[in-house]
Formats: structure tokens, sequence, C-alpha cells
């Protein structure tokens, strides 16, 4: 039976579940006649995908053209390279160097240090809200608070924070297929204005090293092997885009949904402790990242499907997310789930080396806010989502208490 299953149209951005349960039922290993790509939707075929060594994470092994970005200026190619050859988009032995030279600089240790600082960050947020007695949550709340968090990380000052999301939001658009020319065009700016500023500072932190992860990235070193001056920039904008676009959403989509189940919400504020599998059943429930892709690197079989080399593959997180082969009652939110393997973060060498931090920063901004103001209710009937296929969040989120 055929499907005709379309990522682009308003009601998947709205809701993509019914798209997903509907492909996992009739054709989880499928092939997209018109996007010429293969779209998995089942938890197992995803994390045997995101394990397997024969599917790669290079772009450049991209065939499809809508999925190749278009041709840079001539003097972006060398930013362009480095931003290609990121860990993201990177496979061993590249990848396996630079995760482990990144892994010295973003230790458990370091991240978990920032808990007190980023309630300090939370408490002055909400503080604001309580005079006006209403809340924007994205703008007040999960845009500002990853982003501080992130830019004081990085040793960014407060006076460049705002470029600097800029930055990152243009260049995180171009994730997303089907980039329009003048989106396209405005990343190539930030990208150039980045590079010039994050330069600058690389040079500073040799002279004289600060706490903050750009010191410790410049320094960090592995027999000898220091990054290079492209390496580093790229980590920087990896770090600044997952540190805080994934981390927003999360904190967004988690707000919604506790609203929209309020059995849930009540069960949250009598047992805050439950707090950390709350967050942890966001992601699973209302993934942040929806997609992520590999290329076959080799002929290969699925379900009895034969993918062949140079096959790209789509690998549903959020429809595997609700696996009911996976989750009990996946379709259910229980924010006391323990048998949580969720893929929200990706799994295997490439999976997500913030994850832990954004799980911090969720769980304290939710928890905070719902103590502070427990009557938390929605003021508008429907949030919009935004139009984007791989990451998943409502463009605003009003709320009164």
């Amino acid at each position: 039976m055929a499907i005709d299953y379309n990522p682009l149209l308003p009601e998947h951005h709205r809701d993509p579940y019914p798209f997903y349960r509907a492909l996992r039922a009739e054709h989880p290993v499928y092939f997209h006649e018109l996007l010429q790509m293969w779209i998995l939707t089942r938890h197992a075929d995803v994390t045997a995908v995101l394990r397997d060594p024969r599917f790669s994470s290079d772009r450049s092994k991209i065939r499809i053209a809508a999925l190749r970005l278009p041709p840079v200026r001539d003097e972006l190619r060398e930013i362009a390279a480095a931003l290609e050859r990121t860990m993201l988009f990177a496979d061993p032995p590249a990848h396996t160097r630079l995760r482990t030279l990144v892994s010295k600089a973003f230790t458990p240790r370091v991240i978990e240090s920032y808990r007190g600082r980023i309630q300090e960050i939370v408490d002055a947020l909400l503080e604001r809200a309580e005079a006006t007695r209403r809340l924007e949550v994205m703008r007040d709340l999960a845009y500002p608070l990853p982003l501080t968090v992130i830019a004081e990380i990085l040793g960014v000052p407060p006076d460049q924070q705002p470029a600097f999301k800029r930055w990152s939001d243009d260049l995180a658009v171009l994730l997303d297929p089907f980039v329009p020319a003048p989106v396209f065009e405005r990343a190539q700016e930030s990208a150039r204005e980045m590079h010039a500023y994050l330069c600058s500072v690389f040079a500073e932190r040799r002279r004289r090293p600060r706490h903050d992860l750009v010191s410790r990235l410049v320094l960090a070193e592995e027999a000898g092997d220091l990054l290079s001056e492209s390496e580093l920039f790229a980590i920087c904008a990896l770090v600044l885009g997952g540190g805080h676009e994934t981390t927003t959403n999360l904190i967004g989509n988690g707000v919604l949904t506790l609203l929209r189940h309020p059995q849930e919400r009540r069960r949250l504020q009598s047992d805050p402790a439950l707090i950390e599998t709350a967050v942890n059943e966001f992601l699973r429930y209302e993934s942040p990242v929806q997609f992520t892709g590999r290329t076959a690197t080799t002929d290969c079989e699925l379900d009895g499907k034969r993918i062949a080399a140079g096959d790209f593959v789509v690998l549903g997180l959020g429809a595997a997310n609700r696996d009911p082969a996976a989750f009990a009652d996946p379709e259910r939110l229980d924010i006391g789930r323990r048998e949580n393997r969720h893929l929200a973060f990706g799994v295997g060498i490439h999976s997500c080396l913030g994850g832990r931090l954004a799980c911090i920063e969720a769980g304290i901004a939710i928890a905070t806010l719902l103590r502070r103001f427990p009557e938390l209710r929605l003021a508008v009937d429907e949030p919009q989502w935004y139009p984007t296929i791989v990451s998943r969040g409502v463009t605003t989120l009003p709320v009164c208490f």
C-alpha cells in the first residue's frame, strides 16, 4: 500500500505523530520516491543505523542535490569546509580525534559545576515576569537561559550574546533541507562574522587563558595533538547552536506538554523529585530534534529492503521515540517513566556531548517555573510550531498565572 508522506505540510508541523504511526505500521523502512531517500521510523532500525559504521555522517557523501547546500562565496570556502568537517558530520578516525579532544574540555564535572549559575539565571528571569503576571515562555525563559549559559561557558561577554544568537539562528536553518536563497545568503554572512570574531578570541585566549570552554579547547591536547583554528571555529559554532537551540525547544516543548497534561503537571508539582525522569519523558514525547541522516557506504539490507551504497537514510528520532515496540503505551505522557531509551540525543559515537547540560537547564527551568507559578496556564488556544522539519519547537508560548 502506497503512502503519500509529505513532511513539508503544515499539518505535519502541527502534529507529525499520526504520520509517523502510519509509516511505522505500513512502511517502517520506506523509500520516498519524490525525495529519493529512505525514511526509518522504528526504534530498533534507527538505533541500529546510528551504531552502524557502514552509515556515514559525512555530508560530502550526500548525492541528493536538494540536500546539498548551494556553492558558497569564494572567500567563505575555508569556513564552509570547516563547518562540514565538524564532529556532527565526521566519521572515524577524524571524529574520534575531535571527540577525544573536545571531551577533555566538556567533562561531567564541568557541566555539573554550572547548576548554581543556571538557578541564578532562571530566578532572575522569572522575577521579571512576577511583576506583570504574564510570561512568554519562549522569549522570557527558554531563549535567554540556554543562550546565556552557553555564552558564559564559551566565555562570550554579555554585549556579544545578541550577535551570537543571531549567528547561531542563521546557521541552524542549514540543517533543514531545501534552504531558500535569501536564508542561505544570511547564513553565509553570519558565518563570516562569527569566524572573524572567534578567531580574535582564540588568539587572545592563547595569550591569556581563562576559566571558559574556549580556553579549554585552545589548550586541549591528546598525544601532542592540538585543534586547528578551523576546527576550533567549527566546534564553537556547533557548541553554540547545539547548546542553545535544542535546549530552548526542550524547555518550550516541556512546558507546553505539561500544560496540555494537567494531571501530570500536578503529579510533578506534588513530587518535584520526578523532574529528572520528567525531562527525559519530554525528550521522548516531543523531541526537539525530529530527524537526523546518514549515507550508506556499502550495500546492505534492512527489513528485507536493499539499501544501496550512496543512498541517503533519514532516521526518524521523533517517530522512534513513540515506537510501541520500545516503549509501553508510547502515546501517553508518563513523567515517572523509568524504562526510557529515548533517542533525542542520538546514540553511539555521535550522541550529543551537551545532552546532560540541556537536561540540567530544562529541569531547573521547569521545576522553578512550576514552583513559583503553580497556577500556570496557557494564554492561547493553540501555539504556533516552527515550519521546520529537523527541529521541533513553538514560536511563542504565552502563559498567565
